[in-house]
């Protein structure tokens, strides 16, 4: 099954639940961080880039068509996707940011380079996302941007010009990491360069815009990072780089905690020992809750066991895990405490209040903090499992629904914002367990002629989640 990419459509799913430990290797598309960075300074390097293995999806698909509204060349084939910036950058057009951060943060930049008024709108769930630092610092550069009633948010037209001689802005990005990597992505093709000063409470999501740097960097333009809270970068030429992109890490957190919540075994190949996705953190993250994690040629594998174990972990540099996360800590035996994640409030939607809501409903007892949730686990009962269009949020509710039963998502649709073939690889997922365990079986009969197999080969092989001690009170 491959999902619409129509944010209209709502497609209710009931969740599946494992017959059996889950037992999979399972292949994740690649990274839409690196995707969208990607394809950005594609359309702002000096000729062609190539970039294989980009994540098809409705984020990235959505930043292809802003940068062709912007006159840029993208050539979608089976071997990767040709990009041809043009010479200058077209206005007069209007972007559909869906509901992609990156699209709504990393466009407007480039629109203050050209030629003519850019026109910015999404999803009316988008209308709700902070964008207010972002939109001053472009005010306080000298470009000229338009919102409807005030608003520092979606819809609002941005008016520069070609020539644009950037400067020094200072902002507070403790909303989002985006707010800054977007002004270094352009920052080189400003006449003057750009020096982004944050000023206000930590930055999130710190990892995201070290991958910033470092694919600016790799293209040939200056940057210094060297103070705290401080990046300059120096005006100049963005070299064309032909990039193959990573898996996407953060994608693979529900697969990966499918082997953890079940005590099987699951393993997402191709994952890279050196690298800058805070998704990389499952492998400390899925540790702490007392999975077996091992990283080698093969990839990354983890395998569970009968029980998890409460977890307290600032989750502050990879703050797109939570839902997964938290969908783990209402399956544990114990008490678990996540913090650092306030700014999760205004992603797709306010994850919080979400996730406390949704494992409220369901039986956890959560209490929801400024920036975090403590979850007490219980009994977990089937339930609706809204998801707010909310990709993370959907794939909170399938791992839930691996162990308890009745589960239903009343929209899974809305995983098509990063992964369009999740029903799909989840399912196989599943069968490939089933296949698995059968072909166990059948070694261990030819092995044993005296063995038989019992009423039911799955009877006891799924951890017990529903023990006297974590019932309701």
């Amino acid at each position: 099954m491959t999902l619409t990419d129509d944010p209209g459509a709502l497609v209710p799913w009931a969740a599946p639940q494992a017959p059996v430990p889950v037992t999979a290797t399972v292949v994740v598309p690649g990274s839409k961080s690196e995707t969208n960075r990607a394809l950005v300074l594609a359309a702002l390097a000096s000729g062609p880039s190539t970039i294989v293995n980009g994540l098809d999806a409705r984020d990235t698909q959505l930043m292809r068509d802003a940068l062709r509204t912007l006159g840029v060349g993208i050539d979608e084939t089976a071997d990767g996707w040709q990009v041809t910036p043009p010479a200058a950058f077209t206005g007069g057009g209007t972007i559909d940011c869906g509901l992609a951060g990156t699209v709504m943060r990393f466009v407007p930049p480039l629109a203050a380079l050209a030629d003519a008024p850019v026109a910015f709108d999404g999803d009316e769930q988008a209308y709700g996302r902070p964008m207010g630092p972002l939109l001053g610092a472009l005010t306080d550069l000298g470009v000229t941007v338009e919102t409807q009633g005030g608003a520092d948010a979606l819809p609002f037209t941005v008016t520069g010009r070609p020539d644009h001689p950037g400067g020094t802005v200072r902002l507070d990005a403790s909303s989002s990491s985006q707010f800054v990597s977007a002004l270094l992505l352009a920052g080189a093709r400003f006449a003057g360069g750009i020096e982004v000063v944050h000023e206000g409470a930590a930055v999130p999501s710190l990892g995201h815009i070290a991958m910033t740097v470092a694919m600016l960097r790799e293209r040939g333009v200056k940057v210094d990072d060297s103070r705290a809270n401080r990046w300059a970068v120096a005006p100049g030429t963005i070299a064309p780089r032909d990039v193959v992109v990573e898996p996407d890490l953060s994608n693979a957190a529900p697969f990966l905690a499918a082997a953890a919540a079940t005590g099987g075994t699951v393993t997402v190949p191709h994952w890279p020992a050196d690298t800058l996705q805070p998704g990389d953190q499952l492998r400390d993250i899925l540790a702490r809750f007392g999975a077996d994690v091992t990283l080698n040629d093969e990839g990354l594998t983890v395998t569970g066991t009968d029980e998890l174990d409460g977890v307290d972990l600032d989750l502050g540099g990879a703050s797109e895990l939570t839902p997964v996360v938290a969908a783990l800590a209402a399956l544990a035996r114990d008490t678990s405490h996540i913090r650092g994640v306030a700014h999760v409030r205004g992603h797709e939607t306010d994850r919080l209040a979400a996730l406390a809501a949704e494992l409220g409903a369901m039986g956890a007892r959560v209490h929801e903090r400024h920036d975090g949730l403590t979850i007490h686990p219980r009994l977990l009962g089937g339930n609706e499992f809204r998801t707010y269009a909310d990709h993370r949020m959907a794939q909170a509710g399938a791992v839930l629904g691996l162990v308890v039963p009745e589960v239903v998502l009343d929209d899974v649709s809305c995983t098509s914002k990063t992964m369009p073939t999740f029903v799909e690889l989840w399912n196989r997922m599943l069968d490939d367990s089933v296949t698995a365990i059968d072909a166990e079986l059948a070694v261990e009969a030819e092995t044993d002629p005296e063995m038989h197999k019992p009423p039911s080969v799955f009877d006891g092989l799924l951890p017990d989640f529903s023990d006297e001690s974590r019932s309701r009170p």
